[in-house]
Formats: structure tokens, sequence, C-alpha cells
């Protein structure tokens, strides 16, 4: 069989960097990791959900941010392929998710916990860290880590 080479498409990888270690913030605690996505969901906080991710080193200093879904008011898909595809292209060590609830209720749904262990489940086989999933609301949030459901 004859392959013309010249018709296959050619995939590029790009991850542009322009940002100092010393000048990336740490997620050292939910409560770090929640003022990041607290402004990530400002606009959609009671509207839509949203799912965002945020790529640490292996400092837990942030290499970066993504919008990975957006939903209406009672959902959204979450495709774990997006997040890990970002997560090898920046080479994270560790991952944090959130999500905002527009219901104002931070109680993890049985949709959310099944997201976090196929995510967790995922991450671990091509050695990531799952370091949290966050269910934000505009007053408070729940921490999946903190309440030792990761």
């Amino acid at each position: 069989m004859k392959v013309d080479y010249f018709n296959i498409p050619e995939i590029t990888v790009s991850y542009k960097d322009k940002v100092k270690s010393s000048e990336r913030a740490v997620v050292k605690s939910s409560a770090d990791a929640s003022r990041i996505f607290r402004e990530a969901h400002k606009d959609c906080m009671q509207h839509h959900e949203e799912v965002y991710a945020v790529f640490l080193n292996r400092a837990n200093r942030v290499l970066g941010i993504k919008l990975v879904s957006v939903g209406g008011l009672n959902g959204t898909v979450v495709d774990n392929r997006v997040i890990l595809q970002t997560a090898l292209k920046v080479n994270s060590s560790s991952i944090c998710i959130a999500h905002n609830h527009p219901s104002g209720t931070t109680r993890p749904s049985h949709e959310d916990m099944v997201i976090t262990k196929k995510l967790a489940e995922a991450c671990k086989i091509i050695g990531i860290h799952l370091i949290d999933h966050l269910i934000m609301t505009e007053e408070t949030y729940t921490s999946f880590a903190d309440e030792g459901l990761l």
C-alpha cells in the first residue's frame, strides 16, 4: 500500500508561557483555589453552570486556567479528554477543577460524584493528580478534598 505523506495533516501542540514562576499564583489549600475560581465564575454564578480547570506544576504554581464546559441551569457535560489533553499539553503535575451551582447549594450531586471519580481515575492512569473539585456559589464553596470525597 502506498501512502502519500504530503496529504497527512500535521499536528502541532503549543503552550506559550510568558509568566515567571515566581509570579504565578500558588494553590496550597481549597481557599486558594476558591479565590481563583470565584473570579473565573463571576459572570455566571447564578445564571448557568460552568466548569473550569486549573493546571498546576509540581510546586502547585498555576500554569493556567481553562473553561472546559458551559451548561444550563441544571447541569453541564464534562469531557475528561478535554481536561487531560490540556494537562498533558502544559506538562501539568496536578489539576483542580471547579463548577458553580446556580441554585446556591454546595451539596455535591450524584453526577458530581461520578464525574469526580472518573476524572480522578483517568488522571491516575497518566500520572497526574486531581487535587480537588470545588462546587462554588456566590457566598461559599465545598471542597471534595476537604470533605474526604476524593
